[in-house]
């Protein structure tokens, strides 16, 4: 199952690092893939095998200190 989410105030490769590895500890998640787009809105698509509570990404997302701006699932 993939979930897509928009994040904002992404920037870098680090922004990029630290967002994977906070959703990539969130259980049932087998992959997660980050497209950064600078100056704008980031996408992260979740691959997993169990359903991830949009509560859970948005949790994530923000200890790594960004915002999901929406969220597919």
């Amino acid at each position: 199952m993939n979930t897509t989410v928009s994040i904002s105030g992404m920037h870098c490769g680090h922004c990029v690092a630290s967002v994977t590895e906070e959703l990539e500890s969130l259980k049932g998640v087998e992959a997660v893939a980050v497209e950064l787009n600078v100056g704008g809105i980031s996408t992260a698509t979740i691959t997993s095998h169990l359903t991830i509570p949009p509560e859970e990404i948005g949790e994530a997302v923000a200890e790594a200190g960004y915002l999901v701006v929406s969220n597919d699932a």
